[in-house]
Formats: C-alpha cells, structure tokens, sequence
C-alpha cells in the first residue's frame, strides 16, 4: 500500500505536510511550522529569514521564500535537501502524536500527491522524485531505530 498526503488538514496524514501546525525549536530559533523554517533557510543569515520565519502562516512563508527579488543563498541547491531533512526530523521529535502516526505507516511507501513540483513530490505525471516523501521515510527509519534503542 502506499500512503499520499497533501494538505496539512487531510486525516490522517496531514502532519506529514510541511504546512501543517506543528511548531518546533530548531538553530536557537522557534519556528511555526516546517515550511517556514525550509523557507527561511534560502536567507540564512540575512535579514529575510527572519522576514519568513515570522509569517503569518505557512503560505505566506512559501510565498516570501519563492520571491526570487531576495537573493539566494549560493550553495541552496546543494543543501536544500539536509535542510528539508533538519525541519522534518526537528518537527517529529518536537511532537509525540504526529510521530506515532509516521511510526504507524509500518513499511508503507510515503507520497507527497502533488501534480505541481515533480521534486518534493510525486508530480503531474507520477514519476517525479517524491524527495519529501522519502526524507518522512527516512526520518521513520531513524525514529523507529532511536526508539528501540531507548
């Protein structure tokens, strides 16, 4: 079976989605929800990611990240992976519930079902890189080894 998310309010697995409410400590800095501190980390270290970081919401957030009159950082295409990795693993550490319901997909393929960004997700024609769902498997894989060694 595999397992398609979306929207931060889809049950059961709306968690799973960067725009979901789950805030969490991450870089000495409190961040509303994943998307925000991803987001945000295209400005490390200027002035717009703190911008980011204190957006309203989670869209607003996407939104001031993709603006491109800001100026990305240099190396984002080489670290954008591991930062994605960082917000995933710090939000289902931050929060028990939403991590039982990661651990609770067993073995299960993870999609992100989006027919819009053939990188973090499935894409229009189903063979994108589905990179978001597979850092949620690897982040599963991780938390499950933690919690068996205690």
């Amino acid at each position: 079976m595999t397992i398609y998310f979306y929207g931060a309010d889809d049950v059961p697995y709306g968690c799973f989605s960067n725009f979901s409410a789950h805030a969490f400590d991450l870089d000495g800095r409190r961040w509303p929800t994943a998307e925000h501190y991803f987001q945000a980390q295209k400005y490390a270290g200027t002035r717009h990611a703190d911008t980011v970081r204190r957006a309203p919401d989670p869209l607003r957030a996407a939104e001031l990240g993709r603006d491109r009159n800001r100026p990305l950082r240099r190396d984002w295409e080489r670290v954008k992976d591991d930062v994605m990795r960082r917000a995933v693993m710090a939000k289902f550490q931050a929060h028990a519930d939403i991590r039982a319901v990661l651990l609770d997909t067993g073995d299960e393929t993870i999609v992100e079902d989006t027919g819009t960004d053939h990188y973090w997700g499935r894409g229009r024609t189903g063979t994108g890189k589905n990179m978001l769902g597979r850092i949620l498997m690897r982040t599963r894989t991780q938390l499950r080894a933690a919690a068996e060694t205690g």
